[in-house]
């Protein structure tokens, strides 16, 4: 027989993260509660609480529907009127099993028990396998909605059945929750996704693979603007461009230990001839091969080798989202070469100050600087070499400070060969992602055996310093969408300026305006459909062309154009020289808005 535990908990003598955590997790159980009655048939996964709230996992005889979203949580809000308390006890492993005999997942959840490790929670009729965390009752859950529901496979795995995923939004006041709301709604409305699809940025096609981004034209356009650029900028910091293979023996990863972190994520191995070979999941190990080609002496170094080189990386489907989570992309990627630590440390200096530059021409405030270390007790996630970790750390840490940079630091967030600074910004929803990394790395070159002869004749090894600055194509262009929804600056936008006739007559003198402009490199289109002038000014509009110019036979007559600001600003007819003169200016200073 179950024997009942002592469960009361003084919910204002814990931290607020716990209480909530508390609060969360009590409402999955509740929601569970609900859907049993919704659905005797239900099977049950799990129900934590997670940052915004909580989920619980199901397999149902029928696919829910909004209208069951909104019974649920009608009768989640019955449940917690009733203040019904929350029990927990502790039963055999034997007992357990025949109490969840008829429940697939808890048995399999049961497997990973160790026997005398066993508690429930009731409440009301309802009980749950659990290891408790909970309010006292159900009237101590506070703010909450049901939010959506979604695919999930148990377990995380693909090859175990897929289960329905409820999600709950919960917070400890109105105040929170509706603010939360607020966010998504927010986030809705900046999505990459539909403001993607409705400018015809890019496209994802299931004929040629999920995760595998179709550049449109438009979406092209913004790519190659940013390609040019960070490629320029490289250049003038003394970078090396290189074009290296997509494809390369799996040996090549084997050897630089990506083989045993990272195989999973990688795509399936190509056998030829005799010969393994996988798409590369990412830059490095072709970087240093490229060094690895020549002898390289002191007077060589710090030899920055850049490449926009392409990634594969075999993502599970629901972790795919848009262009900020894809299989295919191609990494704004360079490897820095250095003699020692004095010029790692001028070398990651000078990245971050390159990030800073770049992230403020293109407006990006919403980031922090996250110092990532290694966890010394973790040997199977991290290279073990304590002195290495060690002097990484306090480098990155002393460079940092140095350069006057804010900085959190985590524990078990670098790579597994080495600490790394991230750049986490927040995303339009509220979330915080990784877009690129500067990591510091003397365990790689061990690996390979590189050197490079030293001023007195000896052979040295030098120390790696991996950087980004503009992340994978896909994620900036992504983050970049959201951030402006969809509004880019003129150096950016697909199309820069769209001239308009009144009439037919003035189509001609439509075209030498284009002509004028696009001698300057502005993208300039003309709108000589059969629409009314109002249709074409609404559509470029919602096109969002920074710059409208509007011709009738007086601005004809002038050699000029009325100038429709993107936004609604009207500036009356302007020269076309003059046009063409300030639209060149704020194209080559990259200002932000027209």
């Amino acid at each position: 027989m179950p024997e009942a535990l002592e469960s009361h908990v003084d919910l204002k003598s814990l931290s607020k993260d716990e209480r909530v955590a508390r609060m969360r997790h009590s409402a999955a159980h509740v929601l569970a509660e609900a859907m049993i009655e919704l659905m005797p048939e239900a099977e049950l996964g799990i129900g934590p609480p997670i940052d915004s709230g909580f989920y619980y996992d199901f397999r149902l005889p029928r696919p829910l529907t909004e209208d069951d979203l909104r019974w649920l949580e009608e009768r989640m809000r019955k449940s917690i009127a009733a203040k019904h308390e929350f029990k927990m006890s502790s039963l055999t492993k034997a007992e357990a099993e025949e109490r969840w005999k008829d429940q697939f997942f808890k048995l399999d959840l049961l497997k990973d028990i160790e026997e005398g490790n066993v508690t429930q929670c009731t409440h009301a009729d309802f009980t749950d396998l659990c290891r408790g965390g909970h309010v006292n009752n159900t009237g101590e859950i506070p703010a909450f909605k049901l939010m959506s529901i979604a695919g999930a496979y148990w377990r995380g795995s693909e090859k175990n059945p897929q289960l329905q995923r409820v999600y709950g939004a919960l917070f400890e006041t109105k105040e929170e929750l509706d603010e939360y709301e607020r966010q998504l709604e927010e986030a809705r409305r900046r999505d990459h996704r539909r403001i993607g699809r409705e400018l015809g940025l890019f496209t994802l096609i299931d004929s040629i693979g999920p995760g595998h981004v179709v550049w449109l034209p438009a979406g092209a356009t913004i790519r190659r603007e940013l390609e040019r650029w960070i490629t320029d900028r490289e250049i003038e910091l003394g970078y090396q461009h290189v074009i290296t293979p997509n494809v390369a023996k799996s040996e090549l990863y084997k050897r630089s230990g990506h083989w045993d972190h990272y195989q999973e994520a990688m795509y399936p191995v190509m056998e030829r001839e005799g010969e393994e070979y996988v798409l590369r999941p990412m830059n490095c190990p072709s970087h240093i091969m490229v060094y690895e080609s020549e002898q390289h002496s002191y007077r060589e170094l710090p030899l920055r080798i850049a490449e926009l080189g392409d990634m594969h990386r075999w993502e599970k489907s629901g972790q795919l989202t848009g262009m900020s989570r894809v299989r295919i992309m191609t990494l704004n990627d360079a490897h820095i070469f250095c003699t020692d630590e004095a010029q790692v440390e001028q070398e990651v200096a000078s990245v971050l100050n390159l990030m800073e530059e770049i992230y403020g021409i293109l407006g990006l405030k919403n980031y922090r600087y996250r110092l990532s270390l290694g966890d010394p007790d973790d040997r199977e996630k991290y290279v073990y070499n304590p002195p290495m970790w060690a002097m990484g750390e306090a480098l990155l840490r002393r460079v940092l400070t140095n350069v006057g940079l804010a900085f959190h630091e985590e524990k078990g967030e670098a790579a597994f060969y080495g600490p790394k600074i991230d750049v986490e910004f927040k995303t339009a929803a509220g979330k915080e992602e990784t877009l690129v990394t500067i990591q510091v790395d003397f365990h790689l070159p061990a690996q390979f055996g590189l050197e490079y002869i030293a001023e007195d004749g000896t052979r040295r090894q030098p120390i790696i310093v991996h950087r980004g600055v503009l992340s994978t194509m896909e994620r900036m262009v992504a983050l970049l969408i959201e951030e402006y929804e969809g509004n880019f600056p003129l150096w950016l936008a697909p199309t820069q300026a769209t001239i308009i006739p009144i009439a037919d007559r003035h189509v001609d003198y439509c075209k030498e305006v284009q002509a004028a402009l696009r001698k300057h490199g502005i993208r300039a289109e003309v709108d000589a459909r059969n629409e009314r002038m109002n249709a074409k000014i609404r559509e470029a509009q919602l096109k969002k062309v920074p710059y409208m110019l509007v011709v009738g036979d007086r601005e004809a007559e002038a050699r000029a154009a009325a100038v429709r600001v993107r936004g609604g600003t009207d500036l009356g007819a302007v020269p076309l020289d003059a046009i063409v003169a300030k639209l060149v200016n704020e194209r080559d200073t990259k200002a932000l808005a027209p």
